[in-house]
């Protein structure tokens, strides 16, 4: 083989080289859109669904935080409430006994007294009952 057949052969060898790269880069681009025409609608589907769902997630966060500051807040008022419930019940409870106390000592009095008037009429009674018979 001469030099000029080496060198033609050597040329078709990298024209070769140079036509399956081309080949390759046709199909390697074919490849990307088929790939990109299958999964770019999923991508963008799921990506809406993503933020849609992102979107409610970070409201349920903002309402879990209000409603976690309600409580906070209902927490101490419903504690001063119970507090200020068991004093009203003491305090109801101590005034009653106190005055059902005190209308017991009159009651007391007020039959002390009576059962004195009772006695000098009676003992009147009895005298005049003496002398009735004697």
């Amino acid at each position: 083989m001469s030099e000029n057949e080496i060198k033609e052969q050597i040329k078709l060898k990298q024209d070769e080289i140079s036509k399956i790269e081309e080949e390759f880069k046709e199909k390697s681009s074919s490849i990307k859109s088929e790939v990109e025409g299958e999964y770019n609608p999923k991508i963008n589907e799921n990506n809406t669904k993503l933020k849609n769902e992102q979107e409610k997630f970070d409201e349920a966060i903002a309402k879990a935080a209000e409603w976690n500051t309600k409580k906070k807040e209902l927490n101490v008022s419903l504690k001063g409430l119970k507090k200020e419930s068991s004093i009203l019940v003491k305090e109801k409870d101590k005034t009653l006994n106190l005055k059902l106390k005190e209308a017991d000592n009159e009651k007391k009095t007020k039959i002390k007294a009576v059962n004195t008037e009772l006695k000098a009429l009676q003992k009147k009674l009895s005298d005049l009952e003496k002398a009735s018979t004697a």
